[in-house]
């Protein structure tokens, strides 16, 4: 028992070198990609933004079924027909991820009525653009419910189906806020480190369930109605993302089976940033960026 501990130990360094020489090698040499001929897609919040593009892609490269879920009926109806147009089934149900018992229901309807669904993605979130004490106590319950708690419950409905198939993917659209928050956004910077923390705990869960993985993507501020009004100061040198951008590099990274996403890749030096530096550098880091301020003119969806 002692010698199989020692060569543990010993070998423990080489496997650690092993991944990360893997992962360079990826990233610098595209790996083949899985095809989704086979996949039914469920997209929560899939009627606007992020969520409708990211829809299109998956219908795009060649996805078997594509299903919305969402609160605003209007949106979903004009993204399903417009996936449908393209030639790729398409269905849209009206579901708040908030709610446990909706979630639960309508998840029973979809496989009776579409089919299993295969890759889940968590997309639905809100965000209210008030500090601490100006938020409303049911506003910032909303956001925890929604962009956190929501994931519980979809995951909760469909995982243990992906798992009997051995075959199946869960995604997460997070963001960059959840590892450096900015005032202004207490409540989704909170609830996306929160969800931060679900996807990492279960992508390490998932690890010895073969065919199952995860994919967590935290893209930087994205030019969308939801965060319609947010302002950094030097946008020449932070442009924010296309949600066209953030869909394609999504559905290539499931594809590829990334664990974790950072768009764009410069946002990795805020986590390395983050990890040394101290608070006042950091501090400083915050007021040349304008990110203490970016939450100023926010207006949000209207």
């Amino acid at each position: 028992m002692e010698l199989r501990s020692a060569c543990r130990v010993l070998l423990f360094p080489v496997q650690v070198l092993f991944y990360v020489v893997r992962s360079a090698v990826r990233w610098l040499v595209p790996s083949r990609r899985k095809q989704l001929s086979d996949d039914v897609v469920l997209i929560t919040g899939g009627g606007r933004g992020i969520g409708r593009h990211l829809a299109k892609e998956f219908a795009k490269q060649g996805a078997r079924k594509v299903i919305l879920w969402g609160r605003t009926e209007k949106c979903l109806k004009e993204t399903a027909a417009e996936i449908s147009q393209s030639g790729t089934e398409c269905h849209y149900f009206l579901c708040d991820v908030a709610n446990r018992e909706e979630v639960y229901k309508q998840a029973k309807v979809v496989r009776e009525k579409v089919g299993d669904v295969t890759i889940l993605v968590n997309n639905a979130a809100v965000v209210h653009g008030k500090s601490l004490m100006d938020s409303d106590d049911d506003a910032l319950l909303k956001s925890q419910h929604i962009n956190t708690m929501g994931q519980f419950w979809t995951t909760k409905a469909f995982l243990p189906r992906m798992l009997e198939l051995q075959h199946g993917h869960v995604v997460c659209i997070n963001s960059i806020l959840s590892q450096s928050p900015i005032p202004g956004a207490v409540d989704y910077c909170t609830s996306k480190a929160s969800s931060l923390a679900f996807m990492e705990s279960l992508t390490l869960g998932l690890l010895d369930c073969p065919g199952v993985g995860c994919t967590t993507v935290l893209p930087f501020h994205t030019n969308t109605e939801m965060f319609q009004g947010m302002r950094v100061r030097f946008p020449q040198l932070f442009p924010p993302l296309r949600p066209e951008t953030v869909a394609q590099k999504t559905v290539d990274a499931v594809r590829a089976d990334v664990a974790f996403l950072y768009l764009p890749w410069t946002m990795h030096a805020l986590v390395v940033l983050k990890s040394f530096m101290p608070q006042g550098a950091l501090e400083e880091i915050h007021k040349f960026t304008g990110s203490y301020t970016c939450m100023n003119t926010f207006k949000g969806r209207t």
